[in-house]
């Protein structure tokens, strides 16, 4: 503070000069002050002392907080996963590699878990991890979904538009229930997950996942399983364990298993039904199986197990009809090929003018209301991925959540009463994610060791990508299914083989 010529006053000028003698002087510099700065040497030793005990009590008072923080940090260490595929562990009585368990329950809507219906998948995620929900792919269909899961890749990437679709290179259509399709290898792009496995070495185990038993290269797992319906639920439990029981040099360390009753359920029924809910109980006690058989064997810490759905469900037992051949007229006789379902891939006979009618359908898609929108490959929305693959119809029609589309002629025939393939922004086409093994026993205890340090708690900031519940169950936001290959790799140490995917670089490591 100065005074009214500019000196500074007693008190600032003392402090003032202790400042500069301690940031600047050295021994036997002069320290030039001004007339105000010569303080008596009364004040000069109480304004010490007062000093003295001020430095004394900040630095009990930093003693009394930092020590136990201190302290704590230097008797922990930070978790860290171990992802050494090669490296081997002991349950107590057999050495076990790395190995990882995926898990498909079709159908399974994320939001099924909150019915209170499934007390053993609950109970799963808080020993592990659960997602709000997980994001599949457009079209929300099963075999678009299930390439997905196996790729990390979109559907114009992976080359499976839908589970019936128009293949105009080949002038052949892809049917998902006949083998002669379906397991022709020249469907299907992208690298597998189990495709990298081998490739890196690893065994690998495939029971009845959607897919062909050959890839494009020739590559097949160890151990294949075709798809077989009304598989109880026991035998594919105890077929995994059969191969989790194998001698080491014959053991797999990546294993794939499919179940699809709960979506079975959901077609015949409709997703809010008795049925549905007897069958996820059902599916509720097959994981619990496994997770109680891997415990029985000690293999907890040792097996990871990812529990994901491809798609959710929602209620089409009494839709609003959309009648196609009403809205285009003599078009409709112009159509060669209809792809997919609940969404129309339209292709027109090159004798008439497509534009034509791509514009009757704008002009009916505005005087609907919002009932359903019309695309092509340049107007398609860009979160879809869903345009790059001559495979794509050039003409989407895409009906809005409780519409359906139909013609006068089937009427809709046929139509079951729970659906899927609507727009994957619907929370009820939403898919599951329940993870529980080591991999996720460290991502929560790293978790609690960011949040008890001490500069965590005081200059917190949220966590981004997930939180924590005073439950102690872990809940991941919602994220893409397109991330669930390099999970799967990460998990098994291959990383340094992974194949290009359409998923975020880097998106797991925030929470390792």
């Amino acid at each position: 503070m100065k005074d009214s010529e500019g000196h500074l006053k007693l008190g600032a000028a003392a402090e003032t000069a202790e400042e500069r003698k301690g940031l600047l002087w050295e021994e036997g510099e002069e320290l030039y002050t001004t007339e105000d700065d010569i303080i008596p040497p009364s004040a000069r030793s109480a304004h010490r002392r007062r000093c003295c005990i001020a430095s004394l009590l900040i630095a009990l008072i930093l003693a009394a907080v930092l020590t136990p923080a201190l302290y704590y940090g230097l008797r922990t260490s930070r978790p860290v996963a171990d992802f050494d595929s090669q490296k081997l562990r002991s349950n107590g009585t057999h050495m076990f590699k790395k190995t990882s368990l995926i898990v498909s329950i079709d159908g399974l809507r994320a939001s099924y878990l909150d019915r209170g219906l499934t007390p053993h998948l609950v109970a799963i995620s808080k020993k592990g991890l659960r997602a709000k929900s997980m994001r599949p792919i457009f079209p929300t269909l099963t075999f678009p979904n299930h390439w997905a899961l196996m790729t990390g890749l979109y559907a114009e990437s992976h080359g499976i538009v839908g589970n019936n679709f128009w293949d105009p290179a080949s002038r052949s259509e892809f049917h998902y229930n006949r083998v002669e399709s379906c397991w022709n290898s020249s469907w299907w792009y992208g690298e597998p997950m189990w495709e990298t496995a081998e490739r890196a070495g690893l065994i690998t185990a495939n029971l009845m996942w959607p897919g062909p038993p050959v890839t494009r290269t020739g590559s097949e797992p160890t151990y294949f399983l075709p798809w077989r319906n009304n598989v109880p639920m026991k035998e594919k439990h105890d077929q995994i364990m059969e191969w989790i029981d194998l001698p080491l040099e014959k053991r797999p360390q990546l294993i794939m298993a499919y179940e699809p009753s709960l979506d079975q359920a959901g077609h015949l029924t409709g997703p809010v039904s008795d049925l549905v809910n007897r069958v996820l109980g059902e599916v509720d006690q097959f994981a619990k199986d496994i997770h109680d058989s891997l415990e029985a064997r000690n293999l907890t810490d040792i097996v990871d197990v990812v529990f994901v759905s491809d798609h959710g469900m929602t209620d089409t037992s009494h839709p609003e009809w959309l009648y196609i051949d009403d809205i285009l007229g003599d078009g409709f006789k112009a159509l060669e090929h209809v792809d997919g379902w609940p969404s129309m891939g339209l292709r027109f006979s090159s004798k008439v003018n497509s534009t034509f009618y791509h514009n009757v359908l704008l002009e009916a898609a505005a005087a609907s209301d919002g009932k359903f929108d019309v695309f092509t490959h340049d107007t398609m929305p860009r979160r879809f991925h869903f345009a790059g693959n001559e495979r794509i119809a050039p003409i989407y029609v895409v009906p809005k959540v409780g519409y359906a589309l139909t013609d006068r002629v089937e009427n809709g025939t046929g139509m079951s009463k729970g659906n899927h393939g609507y727009d994957n922004a619907e929370t009820s086409m939403h898919a599951m994610f329940v993870a529980h093994g080591p991999f996720s026993s460290v991502i929560k205890a790293i978790q609690k060791s960011d949040n008890s340090h001490f500069f965590k708690r005081f200059l917190s900031r949220p966590n981004k990508g997930w939180h924590s519940t005073s439950n102690d169950t872990y809940i991941m936001e919602t994220f893409q299914n397109v991330e669930i290959y390099n999970l799967m790799i990460k998990l098994l140490g291959i990383e340094s083989s992974a194949a290009p995917t359409n998923g975020t670089k880097g998106f797991w490591d925030k929470y390792f």
